[in-house]
């Protein structure tokens, strides 16, 4: 792969995600799309630059080239400290908040293989306070491939490897040496495939009480993480949280969401009384 063509394929990616490929990635990007020239027997990048641009499947290509790109690596309980916020602080609020009409969305937004939306499914059923309410847990991702994963909901070993031992007995069956989601959890759970930068796909997600958006946004630069934010803005109903990963901050980013510091963790809200589309 040839420095130009590297910067032309970069730019298509960043086009289509946001997903922002340095500089200093040009030999980790061949080597992870290689496999995908051998798939359409060509002879070189330049050849699959053309196929992404001019191709009838070239979007299908896209999700291809940017799941290889891509890290998916993720497990059960992860960042607890933000999930005992979430559960101890924020689903009493939320219980309250919506008992006139008993309804709770969340939207584990990046969700990967589904560990996230099934720890929120899990923590909400042993929460105890949405019986008979209408719950779902919404997992979106732009791979393909991860979602398969997540709605087959089976797991080995290391995908649990911050899950107390009674907790997996709790939330999961056995299946030879790895492990099944409990049907009462995977009911609370479904799965779309989703570019967070598509806006045509985006209007098809409902309003939100919840968006965890873990992790994701460290591949995007500041415009693309903008758009996201936008997303998300119009996404959550008034007062609605939004809960990053620890590494990552709307300082010099965003103004649109106010800082609230919890007991055991620190989120973002939609300001009270800020309605949506303002």
């Amino acid at each position: 792969m040839d420095a130009e063509t590297f910067r032309h394929l970069r730019d298509l990616v960043y086009d289509y995600c946001g997903i922002l490929v340095r500089d200093d990635m040009q030999y980790v990007m061949e080597r992870r799309l290689w496999p995908r020239l051998e798939a359409h027997g060509l002879r070189d990048f330049g050849a699959y630059h053309h196929l992404l641009r001019f191709d009838p499947g070239r979007k299908a290509e896209l999700d291809l080239a940017v799941e290889a790109l891509t890290t998916h690596e993720t497990y059960f309980f992860r960042e607890p400290h933000q999930l005992r916020a979430f559960s101890e602080e924020l689903l009493p609020v939320l219980a309250e908040r919506n008992a006139p009409w008993r309804r709770l969305r969340i939207w584990s937004a990046g969700c990967s293989s589904g560990e996230e939306a099934y720890t929120i499914a899990a923590l909400i059923h042993d929460s105890g306070r949405f019986e008979g309410w209408d719950v779902e847990v919404f997992g979106t991702d732009i791979s393909r491939r991860v979602l398969a994963t997540a709605r087959q909901a089976e797991y080995g070993p290391s995908a649990l490897r911050a899950t107390a031992p009674e907790d997996t007995a709790r939330y999961f069956e056995a299946v030879g040496n790895r492990f099944r989601v409990k049907p009462h959890l995977r009911a609370l759970v479904s799965f779309g495939h989703l570019n967070l930068l598509d806006a045509e796909m985006a209007q098809l997600v409902p309003r939100m009480d919840v968006i965890f958006c873990r992790n994701v946004m460290i591949y995007f630069d500041t415009p693309a993480r903008n758009r996201v934010l936008q997303l998300f803005h119009g996404k959550l109903v008034e007062g609605g949280y939004l809960l990053l990963g620890h590494s990552e901050s709307l300082i010099s980013l965003s103004a649109d969401f106010e800082l609230v510091h919890l007991r055991n963790d620190l989120v973002y809200r939609r300001p009270l009384g800020q309605k949506v589309g303002e």
